[in-house]
């Protein structure tokens, strides 16, 4: 069983990464539908929080269904980050995670994100400060290092859980290769054969198909995984994985009406979040990723992405229904 505190998450949970602009409510209700054991909220910035931000806070919005749910935070100010952890703690989350992976250019170099991974010894330090600062349990995610020349990934580890983590997701890239080239999971095998480490090790980058999550968790020997861009239009693939590592065979894609049926409870879900206005805008980035390979379908999208309505999506999506009733996704 792995545990993080008193958290049980199942012999080999599967996480939903924290992603910008993806991982609201609405998605994460949705993979919980499908198999996802853990969620992490949008990365949500200190400073925002401390200043009261709406749009920040707004993403501190957590809900009993999805549980268990951490939220996570970055920043390049301990004391900011430490204000940040209590607000986000009275948000009532089960989990507080630090971002020290995100690579984009406007957070890492300013020192946040993946950007403190040139500072290791700050790293430790602000985290040993959160982790004194709130109640739950604090997690990190992070990559491997800020170039393949400064990857120290095996201390790193070694040294949060010494001040107090209690579970670590690793993105087998480093800052320099962005979501490019291959992640190299033999790093997340260097960090579990440390006879030194206890806490839980997730691993995250190319983890795609059931096959992929079966070959890894053999070779590579971490606690479970965490995935994320191959979870945006399918959250099917966790109790794919799932259903795969338990019988060695594939659960049937999901048809045309299954589809539809889950991009429609995710638009329900955003528009109770936000209201129908804002929840369809917010659902423009997420509901053509469901159909993403059919053929001849930039009239729909097209549509999709101007509808205005409940009722206009809700109409388009029965044209698609019945435009494409004979056709069959392939695996």
């Amino acid at each position: 069983m792995v545990k993080i505190g008193k958290l049980e998450l199942g012999e080999f949970p599967l996480l939903l990464a924290p992603m910008e602009d993806v991982s609201d409510p609405p998605f994460r209700a949705v993979c919980k539908q499908n198999g996802a054991d853990l969620m992490y909220t949008e990365f949500i910035s200190s400073e925002a929080l401390i200043r009261d931000a709406a749009k920040s806070v707004q993403k501190l919005d957590v809900y009993d269904y999805e549980r268990p749910v951490g939220i996570q935070i970055f920043g390049a100010e301990i004391e900011s980050m430490r204000e940040a952890a209590a607000i986000a703690e009275a948000a009532g989350p089960d989990i507080l995670d630090i971002n020290y992976g995100c690579p984009v250019h406007k957070v890492a170099c300013k020192g946040a994100g993946a950007g403190i991974l040139l500072d290791i010894d700050k790293m430790v330090s602000m985290t040993a400060e959160i982790v004194k600062r709130v109640n739950i349990p604090v997690t990190v995610k992070t990559r491997l290092g800020w170039s393949h020349d400064t990857i120290r990934i095996v201390e790193v580890a070694e040294r949060l859980q010494d001040v107090g983590i209690q579970a670590i997701s690793i993105h087998a890239r480093t800052r320099q290769q962005m979501y490019k080239g291959e992640a190299d999971w033999s790093y997340l095998n260097l960090v579990k054969d440390n006879p030194r480490l206890h806490i839980p090790v997730f691993g995250n980058g190319d983890i795609d198909s059931p096959e992929k999550a079966a070959e890894y968790k053999a070779k590579y020997n971490v606690d479970g995984m965490m995935i994320g861009r191959a979870s945006i239009g399918y959250p099917w693939i966790f109790n794919e994985i799932k259903h795969f590592l338990a019988t060695g065979e594939k659960l049937p894609i999901p048809d045309l009406n299954e589809r539809i049926a889950v991009a429609k409870k995710h638009l329900d879900f955003s528009v109770e979040w936000k209201g129908e206005k804002q929840g369809i805008l917010e659902m423009r980035r997420h509901y053509t990723n469901y159909f993403r390979g059919m053929p001849n379908f930039k009239t729909f999208r097209t549509e999709m992405v101007t509808a205005e309505t409940y009722a206009q999506v809700a109409e388009i999506l029965e044209q698609v229904a019945e435009a494409y009733a004979d056709y069959e996704f392939q695996s």
